[in-house]
């Protein structure tokens, strides 16, 4: 399955994935010492906007959810994507405590729990789940759409170990974002391994560091290549104190985005690119669609509706939003089943184990697509992403499309290990100088 694209099998893109398919050896070689170098996060998912004219990751997660929606023909790339990180980690690990989000009412969520079980515990590991909700003091069912149930417990920690009764695991697999904050329960755990980090949660992690991170990765890869960053990279600005409900601070964002507008429509003019450049405002922390506008004008800015202050100002867990990060706009001109599409990235460890398009009917092509009535297409195709075929034609070819982007969600995840590097409050510990 190749989706739909309104732009022609011509133009930037399509040089691109020649290109791109013509470097493969020396792009997998450069991935290779990369991660020589440098660990990935557990693992990732990239939200992808393809342009036709640039393709861009908008999005890094390092908590994914919507694991669910992988084909279970991909199940098997993720189970042995997760036997090597297991294995690098802690070889004799035996079991595996995963911590999932508080909100257990979310039926889908659940799902994505239900397959995260699966492949863990087909990677050879006890899987069972612990929660942060303080409600819980039992074990307790959970029931999900197909009828089957989970069972989640309440977490003990003793003697620097966080654990369940009767179980003590080696590592920790956090699937909760730490949106808001980080637990005491938490904390200084002893011998044992917590992924990701503390410091990747967004109670610490900044949306702007991330895209930092990521300029510098693309303009390296775009030197390998010989081409202009810029087809790859999103640019942006950051804002911090702001109050989109007091109305403090709008100047700032007015300012940046202008500033992008500009710079955009440069580089349109340069490419002879025929569109109408957009910004998106979003806070520079949290998820779940959340906290997030477009701008087409900065003079949109002069007068926002007391409906779009409120959304702005609050993300998940009710968390304010006082930074935002302001972003080119990459606009999708993927079509799935006629709706506005988005590939969605997943890797486990340094593999891209697959995927699927994030479908919005009711939403435009400047527009966020993880919203209320997102659907999900996986994916579907014989062979894994990961494995190009050299020598056909840019554009007709699925495995050579998600190749690319499964190359650019890969740039993505290397972007978020120099980020965690560097975030790291522990770095200069691990490198024997006093903290």
């Amino acid at each position: 399955m190749v989706p739909h694209l309104i732009t022609a099998l011509t133009g930037p893109i399509n040089e691109l994935e020649q290109r791109i398919l013509e470097s493969m050896p020396a792009i997998e070689r450069w991935f290779r010492l990369e991660w020589m170098e440098h660990t990935p996060p557990f693992y990732t998912s990239v939200d992808v906007r393809n342009a036709g004219f640039k393709l861009a990751p908008v999005d890094t997660n390092l908590y994914p959810g919507g694991f669910n929606n992988l084909t279970d023909a991909m199940l098997p790339l993720a189970v042995q994507a997760a036997m090597a990180a297991i294995e690098k980690i802690c070889p004799e690990a035996k079991n595996l405590l995963l911590i999932p989000e508080k909100h257990t009412r979310n039926t889908f969520y659940l799902a994505n729990v239900a397959t995260l079980v699966r492949i863990f515990h087909q990677a050879g590991l006890n899987v069972r789940l612990g929660t942060l909700d303080e409600t819980i003091t039992a074990p307790t069912p959970l029931t999900l759409a197909d009828g089957s149930t989970l069972v989640v417990e309440p977490l003990i920690r003793k003697s620097g170990r966080l654990m369940l009764k009767d179980f003590d695991p080696c590592t920790i697999l956090l699937n909760n974002d730490l949106s808001g904050g980080i637990p005491n329960i938490l904390k200084n755990l002893e011998q044992q391994y917590l992924l990701p980090p503390l410091h990747a949660g967004w109670a610490v992690r900044r949306k702007s560091q991330h895209f930092a991170a990521y300029e510098e990765v693309a303009k390296k890869f775009a030197k390998l290549l010989g081409m202009d960053p810029w087809l790859l990279n999103p640019m942006y600005e950051q804002c911090g104190s702001v109050d989109f409900a007091e109305g403090t601070g709008i100047e700032c964002v007015q300012s940046h985005a202008d500033a992008l507008l500009t710079k955009i429509r440069r580089k349109y003019k340069d490419y002879g690119i025929n569109e109408k450049p957009f910004v998106i405002v979003k806070a520079d922390n949290g998820t779940y669609g959340m906290g997030i506008m477009t701008v087409r004008d900065a003079k949109e800015l002069d007068a926002l509706n007391r409906r779009t202050k409120n959304k702005m100002s609050v993300v998940k867990d009710g968390q304010q939003v006082n930074e935002v990060i302001i972003q080119e706009g990459v606009p999708t001109y993927e079509r799935v089943n006629g709706g506005v599409a988005e590939p969605v990235v997943y890797m486990v460890d340094r593999y891209v184990v697959g995927g699927f398009y994030r479908v919005h009917a009711d939403r435009g092509i400047d527009e966020n697509l993880n919203a209320p009535g997102a659907s999900f297409v996986p994916l579907a195709f014989a062979e894994p992403a990961s494995l190009a075929r050299p020598g056909q034609k840019p554009g007709a070819s699925a495995p050579n499309r998600f190749y690319m982007y499964g190359v650019v969600a890969r740039l993505a995840m290397l972007a978020a290990s120099y980020e965690l590097e560097r975030t790291d409050p522990n770095a200069e510990e691990r490198e024997g100088v006093p903290a």
